[in-house]
């Protein structure tokens, strides 16, 4: 079963299943709460998430959407581990440099999210889909 931590170790997850998706998020929310220009993300059903050590410290705050996106982090090392955006139904977000596996390198990104706030020095993933994404909704 395919496990992550945060830096520390004090939290742990494991969880069951396939991924729903993969996606990097290049809103500017994404790029304060993981301190780079982007987050990558495994979408997992929300239900196949398994805490396995400690328990996180969870943020709520309003999406753009106008739903709460809950955060969760380790309290002692910071480490940003997933979120679960209420926009997005029972989907679990899981930061995939959380991850254990060394199979996470082998992902292959499917979506890149707010592509209009992408910062000038990164570059688009070859194969994902962009998306735009504004208060209107997503556009490719």
């Amino acid at each position: 079963m395919p496990s992550g931590s945060c830096l520390c170790g004090k939290v742990a997850y494991e969880y069951s299943g396939n991924p729903v998706t993969t996606a990097v998020c290049h809103c500017t929310d994404c790029q304060k709460w993981g301190g780079a220009g982007y987050s990558s993300n495994l979408a997992i059903s929300t239900d196949a998430l398994n805490i396995t050590a400690g328990t996180p410290i969870t943020y709520t705050r309003k999406g753009l959407s106008g739903k709460d996106h809950v955060l969760a982090f380790c309290g002692t090392c910071g480490t940003s581990l997933y979120s679960q955006p209420d926009s997005l139904g029972s989907v679990t977000l899981i930061k995939t440099g959380t991850l254990d596996d060394a199979a996470v390198r082998d992902l292959q990104v499917a979506n890149e999210l707010f592509v209009k706030d992408r910062l000038n020095f990164d570059s688009a993933v070859n194969g994902a889909v962009q998306h735009v994404m504004d208060l209107g909704g997503p556009t490719v």
